[in-house]
């Protein structure tokens, strides 16, 4: 396990209230959201908010609330990004994703791209992430919403990755008509990343079987009839008749919480270099994941700052190679961090 005596970590903005995303903008600053319903743009130098923008309809239950956000690849022109988040609805406590835009200095709401996608007060994913390619989709993971056999219904929106153009509309090439399911037999995915044309998912498992998943057109990835790679009897039968794609990595027999997760290729931090970088809750720690030359595999892991910081969710990467990280411990005690040094 490498613990990093002589790391060299900054608080960078304290007094937070569960942070859920934080990404490194195309503008050069960190944009946050928080479960409340907060979307923060933050300088990362001075730790200052720039702008703060609250969703009124935002409800926070449990798990839920403000949750995944994504920036348009043309941002820097056009302003636009995408959040998801649940919301009250009678009973129920639906997702929906919507557009937003800066413009002028402020947030405002453009329009709702897709709702009513069924949510609980856990399990209910959610990241965002825009493909990089000469054709940009827009990605979302769900979690099963407690209801775990809707992960095999594709008809059911939860429990899967959904794809979209960039407006909100169906892909013509999804694998589904007028649907935007690629991928399902999800838990509760809550970390995302694409790197070289690969996309990875990190997925919470029940007791055992957290999984680093490579997420692929229309593949199954099992649950709730398996956890982790098809490696008992009744997994196995399951796998070769119904399409599943095995993990990369699992967490065994046991749960440490997977969540933020992003790629590090700079020579800032030399022992992170090409590693996929994945944050865990209840093991309160990064796990640094080095990806073998064709990114299909993983050769190696370590363990960082284990109960340093407390739970850890979210991570993004500036493009000289420092490394944020936040916290989930609740109570406005939250805190951003700058890693520059192991």
């Amino acid at each position: 396990m490498a613990i990093s005596p002589t790391d060299s970590v900054r608080t960078v903005k304290k007094g937070l209230n569960y942070p859920w995303e934080i990404l490194w903008g195309k503008d050069n600053y960190i944009w946050m959201t928080e479960r409340g319903g907060r979307i923060s743009k933050i300088d990362p130098k001075t730790g200052a908010t720039i702008i703060s923008y609250t969703i009124a309809e935002v409800s926070s239950r449990g798990e839920g609330g403000m949750l995944g956000m994504a920036q348009h690849p043309d941002f820097l022109n056009n302003g636009l990004f995408y959040v998801v988040y649940n919301y009250n609805r009678g009973g129920d406590y639906p997702q929906k994703m919507i557009q937003m835009k800066l413009e002028n200095g402020s947030i405002k709401p453009v329009k709702t791209l897709i709702e009513d996608i069924p949510g609980a007060d856990f399990h209910n994913g959610s990241r965002l992430i825009i493909s990089d390619s000469a054709n940009p989709k827009l990605f979302m993971t769900t979690g099963d919403g407690m209801v775990s056999n809707n992960a095999q219904n594709t008809a059911s929106l939860s429990g899967k990755v959904l794809r979209f153009n960039l407006d909100g509309t169906i892909p013509a090439d999804n694998p589904y008509p007028n649907s935007p399911v690629w991928s399902y037999g999800h838990r509760n995915q809550q970390g995302i990343v694409v790197v070289n044309g690969i996309m990875y998912a990190s997925e919470h498992g029940p007791k055992i079987e957290d999984e680093l998943n490579i997420i692929e057109r229309n593949r199954n990835y099992g649950w709730p009839e398996v956890n982790g790679p098809c490696d008992l009897s009744s997994e196995k039968i399951f796998c070769s008749t119904n399409n599943v794609k095995e993990p990369i990595w699992s967490s065994g027999n046991g749960t440490i919480a997977v969540c933020g997760l992003d790629y590090y290729n700079f020579d800032l931090l030399t022992a992170w270099k090409n590693c996929l970088l994945m944050l865990t809750l209840k093991d309160a720690s990064l796990r640094a994941l080095k990806l073998s030359a064709d990114g299909k595999n993983i050769l190696s892991e370590e363990t960082y700052f284990k109960n340093r910081f407390g739970r850890l969710r979210d991570i993004c990467v500036s493009p000289e190679g420092r490394v944020y990280l936040c916290t989930s411990n609740g109570s406005n005690s939250d805190v951003l961090l700058e890693i520059s040094k192991l």
